[in-house]
């Protein structure tokens, strides 16, 4: 059974440092689209006039608030909603979305779609299979063995007919809807015989299905049992290794036996006219006994209820798909079928899950969110939000890395992922899912959409679209209808399509084509949303001619994380000069005498920087020329090598390290290492970054990197939370040189797979890597060391021993001793720039640039926003800052005398 742990990959943002007020986001505003009414052409309805808003009253308790609603077709719509799991402060939130699919309109119906259109074998994403099968949205649905031939764990009919047989393990729940349209969630076994000519009859044991362990005997699944594999199984058949029993084999085509392989296998898979009987045992007897070549043979099979006794032929269901436990029953909570243990039940996940409305009308197909803005939920979680939803009855599909949710949004002709997956936006492969038709006729114009972005940034210019839908909600195309654009105020203005974002606020983007209308509420992003801001040089390295890519990325106090687009940034070059286009820095020259250059990017007020200085990228390997052992070594029984190949790039002859590794045996965390000779290759300085080239394999593992310091000390550096790529791709990541006692030694680079998930990812592939460099940077030189001495009420002072005088003498308020902000700075060897406009005053000095406002607590230190219980004040036209603050934010210290009342900076 597939355990769905695995490690959190959040980035948990402290902000008790950021306001003194703890501010809680919890809905933003909406549109629900109600029932759709008859409308002819010209005229054209709006969006808007089938919506209302949602909010807080509509939730039937406190936990569950509902945010959006939208149609997807006639019978099925996509609500979203937001679930804390306990009310008042420290409540977690997460967010639920839920289609929502009424069973009385026949313009919509249910049914699975597997990885392999045809097939019951084989992977694929879960917005694949929407588009192959044609649906108009889809989730992830049955369990698997990650390890297996891609099939599903539980039983499966497609269109009324069974490709799969259940599984027999304890408590595996299933969903499905019957033909005349009802909806059921129950246990299934499998029933069904195969006839001899003579009038013998043997029990089937199932339909294509992989070896397994049954439960509870912990028996092998095919030792004494006859299964039968259609054309709908693509993939190999257990052979004696997989399935610890020889097979005897029979190939019957239209009903005759045609051939018989006694102990072994008959080649290829089963004709669309025929199937296969495999079997061992008991059943191999039989087919001795009594199956000869030429002779009819008549199989049937179906699935009966563990809880009614009831048989039920494939044929009087739409559709059904495996699940896990139940959750849900009568509207309560149920007892769980099956541990939870082995699914992360207790720990906070995403989470996938089907259920139905006590009349038996509705079908709710339910995912959780677990991203950066998502918390996850429990199992416990689970079964609240889905009685608080409505559910009558409801089990557990399949969760974890596997949770996915493909919509189509209204007017738009193409389905497209709801929500982020664990992996961001990387959709699993899997072999099944559960899927939205739409079976309506074209219907006749009813409204448009505006469609676009809803966050931007000042500066921004982002283009919108009209959309158009029909009466049954599929998309139509918009042909001669001609849109015009409109703002609800002055925050930006159109052109065309393309709106331009002026002021931060909120605004409502209005689109109009004849009678019809219909709105968008945009966000424009302001500096004082911000509370962390960071500059990005792919490149820290201060050289004349050198090139890099450049990002800014901001975090907003309320967790969001966004990128802040190159037209809304304001750049400062200091230092050098050069140029910022198209996401590329250019350095043209360097200033005479300049030790650093300095990229500063500036927001609405609010700033970041990213410190260049002169340094090199240095070549460490290539791994064409090895002269030292580089050699395999794992943990808990992983196997694999680490081996120099050629071949693997576009350069036939250039040399890589690839890295073999097959986690499939032992348990627990498991890795597979490259060591660099034997105890680690030394490296020159004190590098502050690697690069690399890596060719992914699309494991989702962990690639990590380890060095050793010159005390010994292990230091782990992540170089990606998983390989979610194929081919070969460059990764740069900073290492932590704070934390390290240099020289060090780069001693291995491994693939990891903690025992939390390991089910969820790849467990044997290979990568490979070369041309391996570090980058030698960013060390700047801090201005030489003075000391400062002061008297509180004297405008004599003394830097270095020399005689100075203040214009405004240092003066002590409410125990904060301010200092004329410049004499201290320029004494310090700072830069400083005072902008009498926004009452902000900027110091550079070293690696760290400082913003202050007058009469404001908030500062911003390197682009991250901070929090002082003074703020710097004015007297006599001059500015005075809290000394204190100031300096041991740029990493000097102060000594204060009371008794002399005396200052000394150093």
């Amino acid at each position: 059974m597939r355990k769905l742990d695995r490690i959190k990959k959040k980035n948990v943002v402290n902000t008790r440092n950021l306001t003194k007020k703890q501010v809680l986001i919890l809905t933003l505003g909406v549109s629900i689209l109600a029932q759709p009414l008859s409308i002819a052409i010209p005229a054209v309805a709006s969006a808007a006039t089938d919506t209302k808003s949602a909010n807080a009253s509509q939730s039937t308790q406190e936990q569950l608030v509902r945010v959006y609603e939208e149609m997807i077709t006639s019978g099925a719509k996509r609500v979203d909603y937001k679930w804390a799991n306990k009310t008042g402060s420290g409540a977690e939130q997460s967010n639920v979305h839920v289609i929502e699919v009424d069973l009385t309109n026949p313009n919509v119906k249910l049914d699975v779609m597997n990885g392999k259109t045809g097939a019951i074998t084989g992977y694929a994403s879960t917005g694949n299979m929407v588009k192959n099968s044609g649906a108009v949205a889809g989730v992830n649905a049955d369990y698997f063995n990650t390890s297996g031939k891609g099939v599903p764990m539980g039983a499966e009919v497609l269109g009324g007919t069974l490709v799969a047989s259940p599984s027999k393990l304890k408590g595996m729940y299933a969903f499905a809807v019957t033909a005349d349209r009802k909806p059921m969630i129950d246990l299934f076994d499998f029933n069904g015989t195969v006839t001899a000519a003579d009038g013998t009859v043997f029990p089937l044991a199932g339909i294509n299905k992989a070896s397994y362990t049954i439960e509870p005997e912990n028996t092998y699944s095919h030792a004494n049992a006859m299964y039968i594999y259609t054309s709908a199984w693509t993939a190999p058949r257990p052979d004696a290794k997989e399935s610890s029993t020889t097979p005897t084999e029979v190939l019957v085509v239209d009903n005759v036996v045609t051939q018989i392989a006694e102990n072994s296998m008959i080649p290829g898979t089963p004709p669309a006219n025929g199937y296969i009987l495999r079997t061992h045992g008991k059943a191999a007897e039989f087919v001795r006994d009594h199956l000869q070549v030429g002779q009819p043979v008549t199989s049937i099979y179906g699935l009966v209820s563990q809880t009614t006794g009831k048989t039920y032929d494939p044929g009087s269901l739409q559709m059904l798909v495996g699940g896990h436990t139940i959750l849900v029953d009568e509207g309560k909570a149920s007892a769980y079928s099956r541990s939870i243990s082995g699914i992360s039940g207790t720990g906070d996940r995403a989470r996938t899950a089907v259920g139905y409305s006590k009349d038996g009308t509705k079908v709710y197909i339910i995912t959780v969110e677990d991203s950066d803005n998502s918390e996850g939920v429990t199992i416990a979680e689970l079964q609240k939000l889905m009685v608080q939803l409505g559910v009558w009855r409801g089990v557990n599909l399949d969760g974890g890395g596997s949770t996915t949710m493909i919509t189509r949004p209204l007017g738009e002709f193409s389905a497209g992922l709801t929500f982020p997956t664990e992996y961001g936006t990387v959709q699993r492969l899997i072999p099944s899912g559960l899927g939205v038709f739409t079976t309506a006729p074209q219907g006749q114009v009813k409204g448009i959409k505006a469609s676009g972005s809803g966050v931007l940034f000042i500066g921004q210019q982002a283009t919108y679209e009209m959309k158009a839908y029909d009466t049954y909600y599929n998309p139509i195309d918009p042909g001669t209808l001609t849109p015009t654009w409109r703002s609800s105020n002055t925050l930006g203005t159109f052109s065309g399509n393309a709106y331009t974002a002026q002021k931060a606020g909120k605004t409502t983007l209005t689109v109009k084509s004849g009678s019809g209308s219909d709105e968008l509420p945009v966000e424009i992003v302001g500096g004082d949303q911000l509370a962390q801001m960071s500059v990005d040089v792919s490149s820290p390295v201060l050289e004349q001619g050198k090139t890099g890519t450049i990002s800014v990325e901001a975090v907003l106090k309320d967790g969001r994380k966004l990128t802040v687009p190159a037209s809304s940034i304001k750049w400062e070059l200091r230092g050098f000069k050069g140029t910022i286009s198209d996401g590329t820095l250019t350095i043209n020259s360097i200033d005479e005498g300049a030790k650093a250059g300095y990229v500063i990017a500036r927001y609405d007020g609010f700033s970041s920087v990213a410190v260049l200085a002169a340094g090199a990228d240095k070549k460490f390997e290539d791994f064409e020329q090895t002269t030292y052992p580089i050699t395999f070594s794992n943990t808990n029984g992983v196997v694999g090598s680490a081996t120099l190949v050629a071949g693997l790039s576009e350069n036939a002859a250039s040399k890589a390290l690839q890295l073999t590794y097959d986690f499939t045996g032992g348990s627990g965390t498991k890795a597979a290492y490259a060591v660099f000779n034997t105890t680690g290759k030394a490296l020159e300085g004190k590098p502050s970054a690697i690069t690399l080239d890596v060719l992914g394999d699309n494991s989702l593992n962990w690639l990590r990197a380890e060095f050793i310091d010159n005390t010994g000390k292990a230091h782990l550096v992540t170089l990606a939370k998983q390989v979610d790529w194929t081919g070969w791709k460059q990764l740069k990541i900073n290492l932590p040189a704070d934390e390290m006692t240099y020289p060090v030694k780069l001693k291995r680079i491994y693939m990891a797979s903690l025992e939390d998930g390991q089910d969820e990812r790849a467990l044997a592939g290979s990568v490979a890597f070369d041309n391996i460099s570090f980058q030698y940077a960013a060390l700047v030189a801090e201005p030489p060391r003075t000391t400062i001495q002061l008297v509180v009420g004297s405008k004599s002072a003394k830097v270095g021993g020399v005689a100075m005088k203040l214009d405004v003498a240092p003066l002590v308020i409410k125990g904060t001793t301010y200092l004329p902000l410049r004499f201290v700075t320029e004494a310090m060897g700072a830069q400083v720039v005072w902008e009498p406009a926004n009452k902000r005053v900027s110091v550079l000095r070293g690696d760290k640039l400082m913003e202050m406002w007058i009469g404001r607590e908030e500062f911003l230190l390197n682009g991250l926003l901070k929090e002082s219980e003074v703020a710097p004040i004015t007297r006599s036209g001059r500015t005075l800052v809290p000394i204190r603050l100031v300096s041991e934010q740029l990493g000097l210290t102060v000594n204060w005398d009371g008794k002399m009342g005396t200052i000394t900076v150093e």
